[in-house]
């Protein structure tokens, strides 16, 4: 849930940036009044504020990462070399 709170804050920041542009400024006109600036420095916070909720408060995803193990495993190898493979792990 805290991932679709940062995209939503991200895609709010992009629409404010984006109603900064020319076109957008021709469309609508209450935004020919109001000065650019008082539009790009809200949109970028909003952008950088929902990307650090994606990236610190949104945690890693439930597939991949790296797998926990109760005990620490040390591989085993055969070969010599750059010839040598994984065979089997070990308990420490």
């Amino acid at each position: 849930m805290k991932k679709v709170f940062g995209y939503l804050i991200a895609f709010l920041g992009l629409l404010v940036l984006a109603s900064n542009s020319a076109i957008a400024r021709s469309q609508f006109e209450f935004l020919g009044g109001i000065d650019k600036l008082v539009l790009l420095i809200p949109g970028l916070v909003l952008v950088c504020l929902g990307v650090v909720i994606l990236i610190v408060l949104g945690g890693g995803s439930s597939r991949g990462g790296k797998v926990k193990h109760v005990s620490e495993e040390v591989p085993i190898y055969k070969g010599e070399g750059k010839k040598r493979r994984i065979v089997g792990y070990k308990a420490e």
